[in-house]
C-alpha cells in the first residue's frame, strides 16, 4: 500500500491540486482526494498526467530504425522497406529480442508510454520451425516488460499466407506463420500464465493478405469462446496498393469487407486503416472499433495522411502507436498526427475542432482513452479502479515553467524536443528517476553490444537483397 501526495494532477473531472492517491499492493489506486492534506503520504512535486498507452509495437523492429534509409534507382516504398525488414529478422534469436525489447520499453517509459501493445509475429525460428517451447518469443518479450515495469498486451499473430486469396507464405514469412490453432494454443498458454494485473493477452491478425477468411472466422470464435472481450487487432489499408489488391481479390475496400464480414466491435484496433473512404469512416466509428495510428512509422514508410478530421467528426475512436519505433515518445505521435492533418487540411489546432478546447489535451484524452480500450486494460485515468500508472512532469522545465493547467499540455508537445518527463510511476512502482530508467545502466550496457553487432551485420542488407 502506498500513499502519494500530488501538487497538481489532471483528474478524469480536470485539474486538481494537492490530491491524496492511495494504492494498493497490486499497483490499483484505492482512493483519490482532492484539496487533501498529506496525512503521511510520500509528495511528488510536479505536474501529473496519466500515463500514456502505445497500442501497436513491433519490439524487434526497434534495432532496425536507421538502417533502411538509402534510395534506390527504382525507387523506395514500403514494399523494399519490407525486404529489408524480412532480412533483418533473420538475424534475431530470442536472446537478442529480449534485449531489444527491453532497451525499448526502457525508452518508451522514459517518454511517458507506460504499457504497450505489442504485435507479436516473429514466432518460429529462421528455419521456420517452433522454438522447443513454442511461446518463447512470446516470453522473452514479457520477460523485457517485466524487467523494465512495463504494462503489456500481448498479441499472438495469425499469418497464414503472403497474399490475398491465401497464396502461399513467402521463404521470408516462414518465421511468422503457423496453423490457427497453434496460435490459438498460444493465446490460452500465455493467458494462463499472466498475471492480471501487468499483462493483458489478445489476438492480431495479421492482415486481409495473410489471414484467409476462414481462419479468420476460425480464430476469432475461438478466442472469444476464452474470453468475450479479447482485444483483437488487424493491420489494414495501410497502402494504396492493398486497397487496390483486396478490390481485385474481393470486390471490396479492405475495412470494407471487415465490417461487411467480420465481427468488428469495440474490443477490435484497426491498425492504421490510412486509406478509407467516408462510408468506411462512419461504418468504424458506428462499430465503436478503435483506429490505432503510428503517425512517425507512417510517415517513415510513405504510407500516407489518415483523414482524422472527418474520423473525429463521426465520432471514432483512435489511438497512437510506435509501430516500428523510429519514433518513441508520445510527443512524437502526437505532434506528428497534428502536424500532417495541419499539412493536408491548410488549418491549425485540428484534434481541437471547432472550439476553443486546448489541442494538447484533445489529443492526449484521445490516445489514454482509445489506447486503454486498444490495450483491453484498465489505464488511461487516475482514477479509483484503474492503474497506478502517473508521468510526472517537471513544472520547472524551461518549456513548462510559469504555465498551468491545459497550457502545460500544449507546451510539452508543441514547445521544442526536450522532454519535461522527470518520473514515471507504473503501478505504483517509479521505473523513471529524474528522467533515467531505474535499470538504465545495465540495459545501456547490454544493448551497446547487441546494437553494434546487429548495425555492424545489417550493413550489408543491401548486399544481401542484391544477391
Amino acid at each position: 500500500m502506498a500513499d502519494l501526495f500530488l501538487d497538481t494532477v489532471l483528474l478524469p473531472g480536470g485539474w486538481a491540486r494537492d490530491v491524496r492517491m492511495s494504492i494498493d499492493a497490486g499497483g490499483w489506486i484505492t482512493a483519490v482526494e482532492s484539496e487533501a492534506k498529506p496525512r503521511g503520504a510520500s509528495h511528488v512535486p510536479g505536474i501529473v498526467v496519466p500515463g500514456v498507452p502505445d497500442a501497436h509495437s513491433h519490439a524487434s523492429q526497434r534495432a532496425l530504425a536507421g538502417l533502411t534509409e538509402r534510395g534506390s534507382p527504382d525507387g523506395d516504398s514500403f514494399w523494399s522497406w519490407r525486404e529489408r525488414m524480412y532480412a533483418f529478422l533473420e538475424r534475431l534469436d530470442p536472446d537478442v529480442v529480449e534485449a531489444i525489447a527491453t532497451r525499448l520499453y526502457a525508452e518508451l517509459l522514459r517518454h511517458g508510454f507506460t504499457s504497450v501493445v505489442e504485435f507479436h509475429y516473429l514466432r518460429n525460428d529462421p528455419s521456420g520451425h517452433p522454438y522447443a517451447d513454442p511461446v518463447e518469443m512470446a516470453q522473452r518479450i514479457l520477460a523485457a516488460a517485466e524487467r523494465t515495469g512495463m504494462g503489456v498486451t500481448i498479441l499472438p499473430t495469425v499469418y497464414r499466407a503472403s497474399d490475398f486469396g491465401g497464396e502461399p507464405p513467402l521463404p521470408a514469412q516462414r518465421r511468422f506463420t503457423a496453423s490457427v490453432e497453434d496460435l490459438i494454443g498460444d493465446v490460452a498458454v500465455l493467458g494462463a500464465g499472466a498475471s492480471p494485473a501487468t499483462v493483458r493477452v489478445g489476438l492480431a491478425l495479421h492482415s486481409l493478405r495473410a489471414v484467409p477468411p476462414g481462419d479468420l472466422a476460425v480464430a476469432v470464435e475461438a478466442v472469444r469462446g476464452m474470453d468475450p472481450e479479447i482485444p483483437i487487432h488487424i493491420h489494414v489499408a495501410e497502402q494504396a496498393r492493398e486497397v487496390r489488391a483486396c478490390e481485385a481479390w474481393s470486390g471490396a475496400r479492405p475495412v470494407r469487407w471487415l465490417l461487411d464480414r467480420a465481427p468488428v466491435d469495440e474490443h477490435w484496433c484497426l491498425v492504421h486503416a490510412t486509406h478509407v473512404d467516408g462510408a468506411e469512416i462512419d461504418g468504424v466509428a458506428k462499430s465503436g472499433a478503435v483506429v490505432g495510428l503510428c503517425p512517425t512509422t507512417e510517415a517513415n514508410l510513405g504510407d500516407g495522411i489518415f483523414p482524422f478530421a472527418e474520423f473525429a467528426r463521426a465520432g471514432g475512436r483512435w489511438a497512437v502507436g510506435t509501430d516500428a519505433h523510429t519514433g518513441r515518445s508520445p510527443v512524437g505521435e502526437l505532434r506528428t498526427l497534428e502536424y500532417a492533418q495541419r499539412l493536408s487540411t491548410g488549418t491549425r489546432n485540428v484534434a481541437a475542432g471547432p472550439t476553443a478546447r486546448s489541442t494538447g489535451r484533445a489529443l492526449l484524452e484521445g490516445a489514454w482513452s482509445g489506447g486503454a480500450r486498444a490495450s483491453g486494460r484498465r489505464i488511461g485515468r487516475l482514477a479509483v479502479g484503474y492503474r497506478a500508472d502517473l508521468i510526472v512532469l517537471d513544472g520547472e522545465h524551461p518549456d513548462l515553467v510559469g504555465r498551468e493547467e491545459d497550457d502545460v499540455l500544449d507546451s510539452w508537445i508543441f514547445s521544442g524536443d526536450e522532454s519535461p518527463v522527470r518520473h514515471v510511476v507504473v503501478g505504483g512502482t517509479p521505473v523513471v528517476r529524474d528522467g533515467r530508467h531505474v535499470e538504465e545502466e545495465e540495459i545501456r550496457g547490454v544493448w551497446s553490444g547487441i546494437a553494434g553487432a546487429l548495425g555492424s551485420r545489417s550493413s550489408q542488407l543491401d548486399l544481401d537483397l542484391e544477391r
